[in-house]
């Protein structure tokens, strides 16, 4: 069965270039142009993910994607954002966007990112005994993390840090999300720090990272597996 898209957008061409996009992938779309709209096609329909423009003209994106996120928490969201609205990304991510994409954007980025929202939320309804991705493997059960084959020792917040990712696969975490999950100090240097250290173990080339990949601004993704058709990296170094 294919998934079923609501695509939240009150312009008429970027809800018919996500029609004309997405329905030749195999997606049903429905569309709404307001956050009204949405909230009852969402009490009417069956979505299996949400595409949201934050610029609305009846509500706050960000008010909307709060309701959303109250009646159905498990719901993937990717929002449409301006390209420098750098507040409005983290703000919707802090608030449980799976992902976030700017305009003007391409339809092979678009699709991998919904293709990596839909994996996370399978992720979710049971944890993999076995991450693996470019050469990494974490095994959550027996908390046995390894690169090529090699075991890699981890101390115990640096392995708090990487499952957090994991469990995340895919998805972008924002520092505040991060700096709550393994409760570290809420100052941003800490998290620079235990990303240098994890990519000193894990990437292949530390200052080019492909697995542990920075979203300039915002926070820190993991590259999820089969996730090539996504952009590696806007910031290397930091």
């Amino acid at each position: 069965m294919s998934p079923t898209v609501l695509v939240i957008d009150d312009e008429p061409p970027i809800r018919k270039l996500l029609r004309t996009g997405l329905s030749t992938q195999g997606y049903a779309i429905l569309e709404a142009p307001n956050g009204a709209t949405a909230l009852d096609v969402l009490k009417r329909e069956g979505v299996d993910l949400v595409i949201l423009d934050l610029g609305l003209p009846d509500m706050r994106g960000h008010d909307l994607l709060r309701a959303i996120r109250t009646s159905h928490p498990g719901l993937p969201v990717v929002v449409l954002s301006s390209r420098d609205d750098e507040g409005g990304k983290v703000e919707a991510l802090d608030q449980g966007a799976d992902d976030y994409i700017t305009k003007p954007f391409g339809m092979a980025e678009l699709l991998a990112r919904l293709r990596a929202a839909l994996r996370h939320q399978l992720a979710q309804r049971g944890e993999r005994p076995v991450f693996q991705v470019d050469g990494l493997s974490v095994d959550l059960v027996r908390r046995i993390v390894k690169v090529d084959d090699a075991e890699v020792k981890l101390t115990p917040r640096e392995y708090d840090f990487l499952r957090v990712l994991v469990l995340h696969a895919g998805k972008v975490l924002t520092h505040a999300q991060l700096m709550q999950a393994v409760s570290v100090s809420s100052e941003p240097q800490y998290l620079r720090v235990y990303v240098r250290q994890l990519r000193q173990k894990l990437e292949a080339d530390p200052e080019r990272p492909r697995i542990l990949l920075t979203e300039t601004g915002v926070g820190y993704r993991l590259r999820a597996p089969d996730d090539e058709a996504r952009p590696l990296s806007t910031e290397t170094s930091k």
